[in-house]
Formats: structure tokens, sequence, C-alpha cells
């Protein structure tokens, strides 16, 4: 800490928090969540070597899901450090500079995965809609533009978030409320202004909504395409190809709503709910995504247990 002046001091190291109320038992809880996190890092990186390795899956569809990969793999590593920090080291503390890595990694890798969720959308709308021209539009060529276009929006859209919170000055509070770093928990402990970083905020979660309002869109649209086929088989076939994507879209927009909900309606509420639906928001998609996609996608499923037959044989 670096002295201003007689009346407040300069903040540069923040606390984090675990389970409030729970400390002793933090040892404890430290074993599902670093469980989650390998599982999530093993299943991605799982997914990633059975695209990569097998030449019948370099299709657009699989091209999306590596991507989904990658930035469930991000999010993983991005919130594991300060986890392990946490709960397993009793360490709460956290640089500033470390905590603003953290929130643009973080944020980042989310807006990464909406973008994503919301191009696999279109990806099954066109497959359904026009399926004898679906691999004549999603050429291998567009499928790398379109995930280069969304990598660059997702970067663009968060590069600005840790500028403007290293010029603010921090000097009362420095507990945050959650055990990683997020732009809204960092910019509520500045005792400068901030209204920049609430507008850019908005703007970021407000990207976030839209891109869930045109996932809605592409499913309309996909509904609307199904009650056109006269052979309920062939609707029921169609619709299962969605059926992977859609839990993934649940699993990793609902624990967003819930939380901005309790956030927005029940500032009462204990901290141990807001901190574990926080710890469910960034632990869960990653860790269900590889496992929904392995159950409900048979040519990932067969080929995973073709390499693990191989590995025991």
């Amino acid at each position: 800490m670096s002295i201003i002046n007689t009346s407040y001091v300069d903040i540069t190291t923040f606390f984090l928090v675990g389970l409030p109320g729970l400390e002793y038992a933090h040892i404890w809880i430290s074993i599902p969540i670093c469980s989650m996190d390998l599982i999530a890092v093993l299943g991605n990186c799982t997914i990633l070597f059975i695209i990569k390795t097998e030449p019948s899956l370099h299709e657009p569809m699989y091209y999306f899901l590596s991507t989904l990969a990658m930035s469930d793999l991000g999010l993983s590593l991005s919130t594991l450090p300060t986890m392990l920090s946490i709960f397993l080291f009793d360490a709460p503390e956290i640089s500033s500079n470390a905590c603003f890595a953290q929130e643009f990694f973080i944020h980042g890798f989310s807006v990464l995965e909406s973008s994503v969720l919301l191009i696999m959308s279109f990806d099954r709308f066109l497959a359904i809609h026009n399926p004898l021209r679906y691999t004549s539009i999603l050429t291998t060529v567009r499928v790398a533009q379109i995930g280069i276009v969304f990598s660059f929006k997702s970067m663009l859209l968060v590069l600005p978030f840790p500028f403007p919170l290293r010029s603010l000055r921090y000097c009362k509070k420095n507990h945050f409320s959650h055990s990683y770093c997020l732009h809204q928990d960092v910019m509520k402990l500045a005792c400068s202004d901030n209204r920049i970083d609430v507008i850019y905020g908005f703007f970021g979660a407000l990207c976030l909504m839209v891109d869930f309002i045109l996932i809605a869109v592409s499913y309309i649209l996909i509904l609307k395409t199904l009650l056109g086929i006269a052979s309920k088989k062939e609707q029921l076939k169609a619709l299962n190809t969605c059926v992977s994507h859609i839990c993934a879209v649940i699993i990793f927009y609902l624990p967003i709503i819930n939380l901005a909900v309790v956030h927005r309606f029940a500032r009462h509420v204990s901290p141990i709910i807001n901190v574990l639906m926080a710890n469910v928001l960034l632990l869960v998609p990653p860790l269900m995504n590889p496992i929904v996609y392995c159950i409900k996608t048979k040519q990932i499923r067969v080929r995973v247990v073709a390499k693990l037959c191989q590995q025991k044989i």
C-alpha cells in the first residue's frame, strides 16, 4: 500500500472470498472443486483431440464444437488459480494486476462461448433448412473466417475492461464477493468515478443478451422449418441433432440469468448463495458440455469409446 494523503490509502491488493461461514471446511470443499476442474480440462482436451485426429469429423459442426471446447478450457484455466489459492491453500489475496488479468480472460472466454453458441445455432438452422447446400455454404475456409471474426469480436469487446479499472482509485474496500475477479465486482470497490465502467459493463451484458435473443430466433426458424416436414420421423431426427446444443445453451445462460435475477431482486439473500451461483456459472458449463456432447453425439461417443478400448489393448 502507498499512502496518498491522510484521508485514505490506495489499495493494491484485493481479497477474494470462498464460502462465507464455511472457512473451516475449505480444504474439503477444494476436493470437489479441483475434481470438477480436472474433469472439465480432461473432457475438453478429449473433445479437441478426437476432432483433430479423426478426418471424418472435419466438418463445420465439429469445428464449431472444438471452438466451444477451447472457450470452456480457457474458462476452467482462468478460474483454477484463484480457486486453488482460496480453498486449498487458504490464500485469498490477489494483486490488482493479476485481478485485472483474470477478469479480462474470464469475460473474454465467456463472450467467446456465447458467440460460439450463437454460431452453432445458425449452423443447426442451415443444416436443417438447407441440407443440400450446407457443405457448399459452410466451407472449411468460411468456417475458419467465421471463427477468426468472432474470436476478434470477443477479444475487442472485453479488451477495454481492464484499462478503466486500472485508472480507478481503490481506497475503502478491498474484499470481493466472489472467488474470482469479475468486472462488476471490481468496479463496485472503486472510490473514484466509475460511470464509464458501469456503462461499458452494461454494454457487455447487453451483447450477451443479444446473442441469446438471436439464438432464440434461430430456434424459432428451426421449429418453423420442422413443421414444414411431413414425416414425424424426419422431424424427430432433425430435432435430435439440436439436443446437445440446446443443453449447452441452457447450461451456459441459465446460471447467468439466475445470478442476474438474484443480484437485482434478492439483494438480501445469503452471501453463500451468491458465491455458489457464481461458482456454478463458471464451473458447470466447462464440466457439462463435453459430457453432454459425448453422450448425445454418436460420432464423438463412438470414437471416444474406440480410443479407450485401444488404450486397454
